[in-house]
């Protein structure tokens, strides 16, 4: 499973589009906190706070993570290699799971330049490190997490089809619903009253649960059943290819 998941990192790196791929991630988040005027603008929101960094990186990930994983089985499959992968001594769980940590694994190191939004935050404050260290970890926390998700997603929309901008479309749209689409659908007034049920098994509601800087056990639980379902589906829908 190690080499799986080296292997996953290297292939990444080896070409621009990696760095392409985080690069463009910093970018847009640099764009809209620091110099787009609106209301993710920080030097515009009041008090030194990220809360405007955390409510946008969700949206962004919907596009940037199904752009890494969108090569991971697709490519494998459209140049006939995946049955040569399953000749190394290694089972379909260690396939899945090399290549879902080696993807997950660059969804954090895209994460981490935007620590430095940290300190900015602290040193723009009228006193120096007064914020919210508690809300800050637990978004970040919140990001790993919905980062996960993104990735299963991605992972078993890359085994759909060996066309990449194809798991890429797909991986854009089932991640969407999963983190805005059921708490859309709880927003529908029908028969004169909102579901508000239905808002606790979207993605968005336990991102924000955990955002607060309270991690609640069952939005932990929550998380990984998603990743866990999404990898069983990768994983069941592999099959196929060896039946």
């Amino acid at each position: 499973m190690k080499a799986i998941l080296l292997k996953e990192i290297n292939s990444f790196f080896s070409s621009t589009i990696g760095y392409l791929v985080i690069g463009i991630f910093l970018l847009i988040n640099g764009l809209f906190l620091w110099v787009f005027q609106g209301d993710f603008n920080i030097l515009d929101f009041g008090f030194a706070s990220l809360t405007p960094f955390f409510q946008i990186a969700p949206w962004i990930f919907i596009f940037l993570i199904p752009a890494i994983t969108m090569r991971s089985f697709s490519e494998e499959i459209k140049q006939g290699t995946l049955e040569l992968l399953l000749t190394k001594p290694i089972t379909l769980n260690q396939l899945v799971s090399g290549k879902y940590l080696g993807t997950f694994l660059l969804v954090v190191l895209a994460l981490l330049p935007t620590l430095l939004y940290v300190f900015t935050i602290s040193e723009l404050g009228t006193t120096s490190g007064n914020f919210d260290n508690g809300a800050i970890i637990g978004s970040y926390i919140g990001l790993l997490f919905l980062g996960g998700v993104y990735t299963a997603i991605g992972i078993f929309c890359s085994t759909l089809s060996s066309n990449q901008i194809v798991a890429f479309i797909l991986g854009v749209i089932i991640c969407f619903l999963s983190f805005y689409g059921v708490e859309g659908l709880s927003n529908i007034d029908l028969f004169g009253s909102e579901i508000y049920a239905l808002e606790y098994l979207g993605i968005s509601y336990h991102y924000k649960s955990i955002s607060r800087g309270v991690i609640d056990t069952r939005d932990l639980i929550y998380f990984a059943s998603f990743i866990l379902l999404f990898l069983f589906l990768a994983k069941l829908n592999l099959k196929r290819y060896f039946s």
